[in-house]
């Protein structure tokens, strides 16, 4: 044994000790509040089914996602993220902007079931409408057209602001999207509706899942208008944009490789950050527990407090369900 003079005097491990003590001295807290649940809702669905690369998430009908609303109101989330997958899809993505399109309906009936419990973001984007699977409209040498996309986003973000909207996802990554869709919605006379900007939304290997869950048409990729994820520089430009052109809420998607852009965007926006926790990084948790190679449930916490710490107060999940019930049992 060593003198006890050559002993450790400060010694952190003392409030390790037991969880109580943890839990008082914990930096980071995730609550229920701060999680919003994407959710997808096909046309003509009759009943939920299951995602194959997304297991415990569900292609859901208009009935059940109400239904799936009222469980989120009551299990404390912040908010609901609806995705539309329509029956047909053209090269404008006109289901988008058709008053009895999916999303549109979709967002009007969870408005109706939960009134103002929830907070509604629909997504505002065009690749779950198009046939070409891209999130704006083509010129004819097959490139997306900036600022012809602009003007259908102006439109599709009037239509869900009259279906009920709170915010609205703009996930488009077009450049100038943020103001002139503000633009376009205060000169409607939805000067209250929100508008989210994924503002700083990588080209990533970690969204097939999710374009299984649209049955996404994506032929190519979208790395001419998506952020390289080499660059960090950039991506702070685009979220100065964003800001600049009035959004009230800036996001960083995925989440988890890209903590050090989570972390840069909280150090210098004044708005709230979010971030989303995407549908590679929550089927890489699940397919590991599935083969028991880790804890399903504390990799999921551990990952939202991951999140959480490096400073996002918004985060997107398809575990906010699951979530928030470990949170309540913590």
């Amino acid at each position: 044994m060593p003198n006890s003079s050559e002993l450790p005097v400060i010694r952190p491990r003392r409030l390790r000790r037991t969880a109580a003590l943890r839990r008082l001295v914990a930096e980071t807290r995730v609550h229920p509040s701060d999680l919003v649940l994407p959710l997808f809702v096909k046309e003509g669905l009759t009943e939920p089914v299951e995602i194959a690369s997304m297991p415990g998430v569900y292609q859901h009908s208009v009935d059940s996602a109400r239904k799936l609303a009222v469980e989120a109101a009551r299990a404390g989330i912040g908010g609901l993220m609806p995705f539309g997958i329509p029956a047909v899809r053209d090269a404008l993505g006109s289901g988008a902007t058709d008053p009895d399109g999916i999303l549109n309906v979709t967002t009007r009936a969870i408005r109706e079931e939960i009134g103002d419990d929830l907070v509604l973001i629909p997504d505002l984007c065009l690749d779950e409408f198009t046939d070409h699977g891209h999130c704006g409209v083509l010129r004819e040498d097959g490139a997306v057209d900036n600022d012809a996309s602009l003007a259908r986003y102006a439109e599709m973000g009037r239509c869900l602001a009259e279906s009920g909207a709170d915010l609205l996802g703009a996930s488009g990554m077009m450049d100038g999207q943020i103001g002139y869709v503000r633009a376009a919605l205060d000169e409607s006379g939805h000067t209250d509706t929100g508008l989210l900007a994924y503002a700083a939304k990588y080209a990533s290997a970690f969204y097939g899942p999710f374009r299984d869950a649209v049955e996404s048409q994506l032929q190519g990729d979208r790395r001419t208008y998506q952020q390289d994820s080499a660059n960090a520089t950039e991506a702070l430009l685009e979220i100065d944009l964003d800001i600049e052109q009035g959004a009230d809420i800036v996001m960083v998607k995925p989440a988890l490789p890209y903590l050090d852009i989570v972390r840069a965007a909280a150090e210098r926006s004044p708005v709230p950050v979010a971030a989303y926790h995407i549908s590679g990084e929550y089927a890489q948790i699940v397919a590991a527990a599935e083969r028991g190679w880790i804890d399903r449930d504390a990799a999921i916490l551990e990952s939202l407090t991951s999140i959480k710490r490096a400073g996002a107060g918004i985060i997107a999940t398809y575990a906010a369900l699951d979530a928030a019930a470990l949170l309540r049992l913590k």
